[in-house]
């Protein structure tokens, strides 16, 4: 029996053929209604790979994942290979970087009341720190981050205690102690103001060159975090670490506004959620390390001395109130930074 295709019966099946794939357009267009799309998230970092601050960014890609399956793409930039240190800020402001981190010193460009938190003696400790900035004040300065710079701060994150490392051992009490030290410092009048409020002769150098400044006499000491004098090995060619802790110092994750506001409510938060989460992390790594290396120092034969930390605090605190720096901080605000607990 020969089956007859008539003119009619075929219009009958194009009809029907067409029906399925209009039916078939809709359903993928539902599919990839703007909730579902997915959002880039370049993040750009100076941060090596074995950097706790390299590695939180991980935690939060992962959670990111868990909470909002598929609505995000988040491309990790390490060593600073998207935007050099220093250039992620205008990059967001101009919407062509997602997320980095921000210092102090940074935002203080453009809002300069951030530089209180570059000096010296303002932030007391880890804790401290994450009060002072998960409270009434950080809500405050970051509305003014995200009006002037068009970015909104996600959460702040330790990113150490800076330490004084000596190459030769010295009695240090107080700032008087420090008299005629020639202080490494990086070359910015910022961080050389910091160097002579704690007593020192504040001498700039390149990181790069800082550990043969110390192994040739060029500089008497340097200040970093006590990961930085590990991974750096200043421990090979200095004698001493004195715990002063002048500077708490933090970063902020930050997403640049051109990507939040476009945002829904649901992902702002679940994007929040999981760069506290990174903070998180990588704020019990930082603190478990530190408190690891100073028998490690030990261990290395340095001395570990701790000095009059009240009279530091009040000496270079008063260098700073007397200075142009103060001039731009909020009447009120280094009072309560003091107060938070």
């Amino acid at each position: 029996m020969t089956l007859l295709i008539t003119p009619a019966h075929h219009a009958i099946v194009l009809r029907r053929r067409t029906w399925l794939a209009l039916a078939s357009g809709l359903c993928l267009t539902a599919h990839a209604s703007p909730g579902r799309v997915r959002q880039l998230l370049r993040i750009s970092t100076a941060a090596v790979a074995d950097d706790w601050h390299a590695r939180m960014w991980t935690v939060m890609q992962e959670q990111l994942e868990r909470t909002n399956p598929g609505q995000f793409e988040v491309q990790i930039n390490l060593n600073a290979s998207l935007f050099k240190q220093g250039a992620e800020p205008v990059a967001m402001t101009r919407g062509n970087l997602e997320m980095s981190t921000l210092s102090a010193f940074d935002t203080a460009k453009m809002v300069p009341e951030f530089s209180i938190f570059t000096a010296g003696y303002v932030i007391r400790d880890p804790v401290h720190l994450m009060n002072v900035f998960n409270g009434p004040i950080g809500a405050e300065l970051f509305q003014r981050v995200s009006e002037t710079m068009g970015i909104t701060v996600l959460a702040p994150l330790y990113y150490g205690t800076r330490q004084l490392n000596l190459r030769e051992p010295r009695n240090i009490q107080t700032p008087a102690d420090l008299k005629g030290i020639k202080l490494r410092m990086p070359a910015s009048r910022e961080w050389l103001f910091l160097g002579e409020s704690l007593g020192a002769t504040p001498t700039p150098l390149a990181f790069g060159e800082v550990y043969l400044g110390l192994r040739t006499g060029t500089i008497d000491a340097q200040d970093n975090p006590l990961p930085t004098i590990k991974s750096a090995k200043f421990y090979e060619v200095t004698r001493q670490i004195t715990l002063t802790a002048h500077l708490v110092d933090v970063l902020f994750i930050v997403v640049s506004n051109k990507l939040w506001l476009n945002l829904s409510t649901d992902q702002q938060t679940q994007l929040r959620h999981a760069a506290q989460a990174a903070a998180k992390y990588n704020n019990e790594h930082r603190i478990a390390d530190e408190k690891q290396l100073v028998d490690y120092f030990r261990g290395q034969g340095l001395r570990v001395t701790t000095p009059d930390i009240a009279a530091f605090r009040k000496a270079v605190q008063t260098r700073y109130l007397q200075s142009d720096y103060a001039r731009v901080w909020p009447k009120g605000l280094l009072e309560r930074i003091n107060a938070t607990q």
